[in-house]
């Protein structure tokens, strides 16, 4: 991929690589299509919420986001200038608490790579309350 902005077969790729690679628990793959420096933004007070500066400590949340058992459905994929919109229902559920939430996560690509993800989500109080220290 060069420097030019990211072809829409480009961003499908790096999509549906990062979308696999998070339900596989395939973190080197993930770790491939995320640049050294990237950052990851979630909004709310949780235990996963904040920025995520750094390849490792976005892989970090992942991995977190699947120990809470977080199943992630996709819905669209939405192509923008230099990047992608993930459009996700993600569902978990812990004794009487349910995680259900509409999820958008906005990628920005660079050179081949995500290089920021910021995630907008339809319920801020509901991980507020699902992500919590102690589980």
């Amino acid at each position: 991929m060069s420097n030019h902005l990211t072809a829409e077969t480009d961003k499908l790729l790096i999509a549906n690589t990062f979308l696999t690679s998070l339900r596989s628990s395939d973190w080197d793959t993930m770790e491939s299509i995320i640049a050294p420096e990237a950052t990851w933004t979630l909004p709310g007070t949780s235990l996963l919420s904040g920025k995520a500066t750094g390849v490792d400590a976005i892989i970090h949340r992942a991995q977190e986001l699947k120990r809470f058992g977080v199943q992630f459905q996709l819905k669209h994929i939405l192509y923008g200038l230099s990047g992608v919109a993930l459009s996700l229902h993600n569902t978990a559920s812990r004794g009487d608490l349910l995680l259900d939430e509409q999820v958008a996560i906005v990628c920005e690509i660079k050179d081949g790579k995500i290089v920021t993800m910021t995630t907008y989500l339809s319920d801020v109080a509901g991980i507020n309350a699902f992500f919590i220290a102690g589980i």
